[in-house]
């Protein structure tokens, strides 16, 4: 792979301060994919409902949507560092306690509460699952809901320290190099997402769920320890003054300002909305794919194996010169993905399929990534990153319960094939209204605005 001549892509991995913090970072991502992966094949395999997927998705999003704001504010007030790793240790003590619960669930009492909290999410199910044989869905285990509220306390915690893990980066590394640095977090986060759900699904088949809860546990901790080596190279500019709901929403005047971000944020809400099929692999793993466990690890680490090699050839290769444009087609293509993903059912073509949503997807995280990073001043990064948060979490947690919840009444593939068809169309929506996005220059040249 030929580098342009003057483009060093390593800029930013060469600041000891950013090194430490990303590969900390790095550690902590792959417990969290890992995590997530098991959870979702436990409640699956405990209840055998694709309702019960939409509703982990909706344990996620609800938090995102209640503390989004309030912990884009605590950011920008805050020191990011130590918030993150006091949040970081609370996330390790839940891991903890899930890899307790579920080596325990046989001592836990069928106390009445357990047994009214899976009887309505039984009642939700029946309601939802209208497609092909409910009979087989269980709601009898008396550690679900314990499983559930332990998920939703690791939702709110992650919720809370999200703005600052994605707000701190322009602090660590000289300004020149922040597009560089972006561009690497953004392939951290996507080696990450190969090797969490890869090692989650393989962890399950060696040694069932518990062993990857305590993975997590333990990887959130070398990110803690990490933390403690990370010095800023820039001084914060806190926000100040007294708080008001003023403030607390001077991010989102921001983005509407802008309409760059918010057409970026607006195109990948949607677009992830409608094509995510996440949320619907553990279906297609055990009644579609017949694959089990480490083929259902392959599967959600798929996307990520693309998306990782999109990330190293754009570090590589000179700036986009069109990254307007290439973030439309980039997501028109990853909608096109996801419908040959939902008609396969064969292994190989879903695993290429997903590749390429990946790929596809790594260019939108970079180009929307680089806006809120580059066109925002440091004071307001916290508040306009929540937003944000708001745009891409909702996006992948909605998107995951919509899923869900439209596999349970029209059958998987038909919720997969018409999510990405939707997405095409978005696109198509996107490009019409927002038409500054056609015409963004390159992301080098772009200045905060004050």
């Amino acid at each position: 792979m030929s580098v342009p001549a003057g483009h060093d892509p390593y800029a930013s991995l060469r600041v000891p301060n950013f090194r430490a913090y990303l590969g900390g970072s790095f550690f902590a991502l792959v417990g969290r994919q890992a995590v997530v992966t098991a959870a979702t094949w436990q409640v699956y395999r405990w209840t055998n409902s694709a309702t019960a997927l939409g509703l982990v998705g909706l344990v996620n999003v609800l938090p995102l949507l209640a503390l989004s704001l309030p912990a884009g504010e605590i950011a920008d007030r805050r020191d990011r560092r130590r918030l993150i790793m006091h949040g970081t240790t609370a996330i390790a003590a839940v891991n903890f306690l899930l890899a307790a619960l579920t080596l325990g669930r046989a001592y836990v009492p069928d106390l009445a509460p357990l047994r009214w909290v899976n009887g309505v999410l039984l009642q939700i199910a029946e309601f939802f699952e209208r497609h092909g044989d409910g009979g087989g869905m269980r709601f009898d285990e008396p550690a679900l809901p314990l499983i559930f509220l332990l998920l939703l306390v690791q939702a709110c915690v992650r919720i809370l320290i999200w703005p600052a893990r994605s707000s701190i980066a322009p602090l660590l590394v000289p300004t020149p190099v922040l597009g560089n640095a972006v561009t690497w977090s953004a392939s951290a986060f996507e080696i990450a997402t190969v090797a969490g759900p890869a090692l989650g699904g393989f962890l399950i088949w060696l040694a069932e769920v518990p062993s990857v809860y305590a993975l997590g546990c333990v990887l959130d901790l070398v990110f803690v320890l990490a933390l403690r080596r990370v010095r800023y190279v820039h001084a914060p500019q806190s926000a100040t003054g007294k708080r008001s709901w003023s403030d607390l929403l001077a991010g989102g005047r921001f983005i509407w300002r802008r309409k760059v971000i918010l057409g970026a944020s607006t195109l990948d809400l949607f677009a992830v909305l409608l094509g995510g099929a996440t949320a619907l692999l553990p279906v297609y793993a055990d009644r579609i794919l017949h694959v089990g466990p480490v083929g259902f690890g392959w599967l959600r680490a798929a996307p990520s194996i693309g998306a990782f090699a999109m990330a190293m050839w754009l570090a590589h290769r000179a700036p986009l010169a069109r990254p307007g444009q290439a973030l439309l087609w980039s997501v028109a293509g990853f909608g096109a993905a996801i419908v040959v993903f939902g008609f396969s059912t064969w292994f190989w073509l879903s695993l290429v399929a997903l590749f390429l949503t990946g790929a596809f997807d790594n260019v939108s995280v970079v180009v929307r990534q680089s806006l809120v990073q580059l066109l925002t001043p440091d004071k307001l990064r916290g508040r306009v990153t929540a937003v944000n948060q708001i745009f891409i979490g909702s996006s992948n947690e909605i998107g995951a319960m919509r899923a869900g919840l439209m596999g349970a009444m029209m059958g998987p593939v038909g919720a997969v094939v018409w999510g990405g068809i939707g997405t095409i169309l978005v696109v198509g929506a996107v490009a019409r209204l927002a038409p500054q996005l056609r015409h963004l220059p390159p992301l080098h040249t772009l200045k905060p605005d004050e």
